[in-house]
């Protein structure tokens, strides 16, 4: 037994705590660092006579203060935090562009249907008719800025997930190489703690951008994505990476490199950015593009069809206002094919029947034969199985599908079809010409003279199709050339009145009655003439028949007898502005979602159900940020209340320490002065 060695373990002692106390002031701002405490232990006692008497102590361990439920916790909250965040910091920007009216789009479609409001009250106006071409340039303007600021995120998105997935790899090489190192230090014996710290560290970054579950095997631990895919195992790290999606190739996927072969985990990751971004894509960005596009296609779907029905200040028809949506490149642009699918397959030609009946939903055709296919919408409803042999092609929410002529089908093809997504992008103002804005109606009557009846100005009840040229042409060439017709009434008797119908040269056209001194409405067919005065034959009945149009007006009063109402083509620079007000009814009018319960809902209703949605999604995105925000907050306080360093504690330990040292200094001060006076005495 010494007192000298005595002295000398507590100084040694003393030293070790003193360096783990200033090793943990000097962290106390490093990430991950868990602090660190000493541990000491009594050496052996010797026994003297029939008591032991201590030997000093020794340094037993310097130990981490950890808890792996609470870095576990703190993982989890970090994961959620980061997806909120990355959420949010991608629907705030999208909602404010909707949302303004400097950039949204319920601003510019108030004007145009203001403008077009001018050409209604005046029919012959160039300057409205020329704010009408102005208003219609700022719409499809915005449109397509809208949609480009949509088609930019999605690149921006596409670029983050390849950075992102670069930063798993290398912190999944780290905590592989971690794991190594770690096992050969605790094979001796040791206890590295700072590289387990630097461990941890990289965990809760790995959580950051992804979310993992960790799962401990001896001293190294595993790291699982998504459902159970292996980021690391061991001292053995796969690796993530982008690629186009398999069904759309302008949305990037993330696979996961497992040695020579892959696997795709897009659909099954969530957490961290990563899956923030991937929420947002699916939840928000997506359906943006689409419900921005229906807008666009009905816009120009209705605008466009109702100016067919008018007639333009030339005295002709009216002309488009906006791109065809039916155009062959549009057709062939909405449908992508798989990759995978047979060789020579090609692609689906996807055109609009109905803009109505549009959804904004993207669809999943999947062939079962070189001719029979089934489609799903993207909401999951299954809606049916069909066949490229129907004639016509059967009509689904508003689209139908045909083969694109490359090449036939094969069981297992599968086609991406997004109906509405390019719309936006793609519409256009075509129409220069403000004379051939369609104000006026197609028809006009007038009177006999001292007529004593009263009658509406006729309005054509049939529809002039401008997705048909063929049917189009028809029905324009014959309402030149089948007109005027015109009303003869005879006498009232017996509480009716007979009247005939009669082409320009007194041929009968058909006959009716009407009651005398009530509102009659009166749907008169007229037949359909060529350019020639031929008559146009449908020849899909047999024997063929001659089609008609057919012209609706309201009678009222009693006419005289032989009165007449003539119905004619409007000519030039008539100041009617029927269409005019149809075009301008068209802002309220129930055009979009006309397939669902509620019978449709306006233009302005649906781009304002857009910023509702979008607002909705980025108001709980935000409250989701508030919420993970305050869990981190609360995860990390908890983590450090334990694994954290303490400047006001560890300054007491350094006062404590230093005490111990001096302390034992005066043990070796006293053994040495025993030692000298044990020498003095001899």
């Amino acid at each position: 037994m010494s007192l000298l060695n005595i002295g000398m373990s507590g100084l040694a002692a003393s030293q070790s705590s003193l360096a783990t106390t200033g090793n943990n002031i000097a962290n106390v701002d490093t990430a991950g660092y868990s602090r660190q405490q000493t541990v000491q232990s009594t050496k052996g006692s010797q026994q003297v006579g029939n008591v032991f008497i201590g030997t000093g102590t020794t340094l037993a361990d310097v130990r981490r203060v950890y808890n792996s439920y609470l870095d576990s916790q703190l993982r989890t909250a970090t994961s959620l935090d980061s997806q909120a965040s990355s959420y949010l910091a991608q629907a705030t920007p999208l909602d404010s562009t909707l949302s303004d009216t400097n950039t949204g789009m319920t601003g510019v479609l108030q004007k145009f249907f203001t403008s077009m409001q001018g050409v209604s009250t005046s029919a012959t106006d160039d300057t409205s008719r020329q704010s009408v071409l102005t208003g219609a340039q700022a719409l499809t303007s915005r449109f397509n800025t809208i949609a480009q600021q949509l088609n930019d995120q999605n690149t921006t998105l596409n670029g983050s997930l390849t950075d992102m997935a670069s930063q798993v790899n290398k912190l999944a090489t780290s905590i592989a190489q971690l794991n190594q190192k770690i096992g050969e230090i605790t094979t001796s014996g040791g206890q590295p703690n700072d590289l387990l710290d630097t461990r941890s560290e990289a965990l809760r970054q790995l959580s950051s951008l992804v979310g993992v579950q960790v799962e401990s095997s001896g001293s190294s631990v595993n790291v699982n994505l998504g459902s159970g895919q292996p980021l690391v195992i061991g001292n053995t790290a796969n690796s993530l990476s982008t690629m186009p999606s398999k069904d759309d190739p302008s949305r990037m996927g993330l696979q996961m490199n497992l040695g020579s072969s892959s696997l795709d985990v897009t659909s099954v990751i969530s957490g961290g950015q990563i899956g923030g971004l991937l929420t947002y894509r699916n939840d928000v960005l997506n359906p943006s593009l689409n419900e921005l596009g229906r807008v666009a296609l009905v816009m120009a779907d209705q605008v466009n069809s109702q100016q067919a029905q008018g007639i333009d200040k030339n005295g002709d028809f009216g002309a488009p206002i906006f791109s065809n949506i039916n155009s062959a490149a549009l057709i062939s642009q909405r449908s992508i094919a798989q990759s995978g699918n047979s060789v020579g397959s090609g692609n689906l030609n996807v055109t609009i029947n109905d803009t109505g009946k549009l959804t904004t939903s993207d669809y999943q055709v999947t062939f079962s034969s070189p001719t029979d296919y089934s489609v799903k919408r993207s909401d999951g409803t299954d809606m049916g199985s069909f066949s490229t042999t129907t004639t016509p092609p059967p009509v689904i929410d508003g689209i139908s599908l045909a083969l694109d002529g490359s090449g036939p089908m094969a069981a297992g093809d599968s086609f991406k079809v997004t109906p509405t997504r390019g719309a936006a992008a793609s519409i256009q103002t075509v129409l220069t010409d403000p004379k051939k804005i369609a104000a006026a109606a197609p028809l006009t009557g007038v009177t006999s003279a001292n007529n004593t009846g009263t009658y509406t100005q006729p309005a054509l009840t049939s529809t002039i199709d401008i997705y048909n040229p063929a049917s189009q042409a028809e029905m324009q060439t014959a309402l030149k050339y089948s007109t005027p017709v015109k009303m003869i009434f005879g006498a009232a008797s017996g509480g009716s009145q007979s009247y005939n119908l009669v082409d320009a040269q007194g041929n009968p056209l058909g006959s009716g009655t009407i009651v005398p001194g009530q509102s009659n409405t009166v749907n008169l067919n007229v037949g359909m003439v060529d350019a020639s005065g031929n008559k146009v034959m449908d020849n899909s009945v047999t024997p063929p028949v001659q089609k008609t149009f057919t012209v609706q007006t309201t009678v009222g009063g009693t006419p005289a007898t032989n009165e007449s109402f003539t119905i004619s083509m409007t000519g030039a620079a008539s100041s009617d502005n029927r269409n005019a007000q149809a075009l301008v009814g068209l802002q309220t009018k129930q055009t979009v979602d006309t397939g669902s319960a509620s019978k449709g809902i306006s233009l302005v209703d649906a781009y304002g159900t857009l910023v509702t949605n979008v607002g909705t999604k980025a108001a709980q995105g935000k409250s989701d940020s508030d919420a993970t925000t305050a869990i981190l907050t609360q995860a990390k306080g908890a983590r450090d209340s334990l694994s954290g360093v303490d400047l006001d504690e560890e300054t007491g330990n350094l006062v404590k320490y230093q005490q111990y040292y001096t302390a034992s200094s005066q043990i070796i001060k006293a053994a040495q002065e025993t030692f000298s006076t044990l020498i003095n005495s001899l």
